[in-house]
């Protein structure tokens, strides 16, 4: 038997890349895998393979950007299978553009799939556990873009909400059982094309495979990760490293409140000197000279 064996489990936005790889990993570890992309072909196609592998799948079309859409998907997990033990919120898109440059629409159709998807589709999947008694796991898809990355802010501020809503949720569902953690992968997909570089002589494709970020979010499912709750994790490539959350740093205090004399003071002798790494690449701060408006031809 395997890892997961007898658990019934709904992975989103999984007819390929990332999403792929966990559905057919956790076929493989014995559990029963609800298929979701809205792509019908891709979906009834990573079905298929699992099924021929010997697993248990359903492959389902429903459009997690709607309430309606997440809980029929859910139902349909409940329906197929009985319960529903997990759901992993993979389901994903890019609209990448500028901020200054960023419309409405490319705002929304990201924070529509990544924010409220998720929010929905593990509302319903918590309500189901809940109404079941016997617990369960929400695994969530974060990103280092949340760290800062240029051309991403519609990207960036929804897998940051994600990050927080991790943190939220599993406070709150702790006493029904339920835990809930995240994962920030990286892979060559077809979302990702063209923006992976060669590391340490090995190529993109070689190094980044979305297979490579399954193992960890299988293990996440599992019950031997029993203790683990309200975490985010790095995984992709070679690595598997733990997200810290975030925290105050440096700390000062004033008796009876701060002024503006006393932040005048004291601000520019402490604070610069605690200004760490940068944005997703982890580039030194670069704004230590200031940050000035270009200058103008007379």
């Amino acid at each position: 038997m395997g890892l997961l064996a007898n658990k019934s489990i709904v992975v989103t936005g999984a007819g390929g890349g990332i999403g792929r790889a966990h559905a057919l990993l956790m076929a493989s570890e014995g559990a029963r895998v609800i298929v979701n992309d809205i792509n019908t072909q891709a979906a009834n196609s990573v079905t298929t393979e699992i099924l021929a592998a010997g697993g248990d799948a359903r492959a389902n079309i429903d459009n997690i950007a709607s309430r309606s859409g997440a809980e029929a998907l859910i139902d349909h997990c409940i329906e197929a299978f009985g319960a529903i033990d997990v759901i992993v919120n993979n389901a994903g898109n890019l609209r990448d553009r500028s901020f200054l440059k960023m419309t409405d629409e490319e705002f929304d159709a990201v924070w529509q799939v990544h924010v409220k998807g998720t929010f929905w589709c593990s509302q319903a999947a918590a309500l189901a556990m809940k109404a079941a008694g016997r617990g369960g796991a929400i695994i969530n898809t974060s990103s280092g873009s949340h760290f800062g990355n240029f051309g991403q802010t519609n990207y960036a501020a929804a897998k940051g909400a994600i990050a927080s809503m991790t943190y939220t949720w599993a406070i709150e569902l702790a006493g029904l059982g339920i835990r809930v953690n995240g994962i920030c992968p990286v892979a060559m997909t077809q979302m990702t094309a063209g923006l992976m570089a060669d590391q340490n002589g090995q190529s993109p494709q070689a190094l980044w495979q979305a297979e490579r970020n399954a193992p960890l979010a299988a293990y996440l499912a599992s019950d031997e990760a029993i203790n683990v709750s309200g975490q985010i994790f790095g995984v992709g490539g070679e690595r598997l490293s733990h997200m810290v959350q975030p925290h105050y740093g440096k700390t000062l205090t004033m008796k009876n409140g701060w002024t503006v004399a006393a932040v005048r003071e004291q601000f520019q002798q402490v604070m610069p000197q605690q200004f760490g790494n940068f944005g997703i690449l982890g580039n030194p701060y670069p704004f230590h000279g200031g940050v000035y408006p270009p200058a103008k031809a007379d």
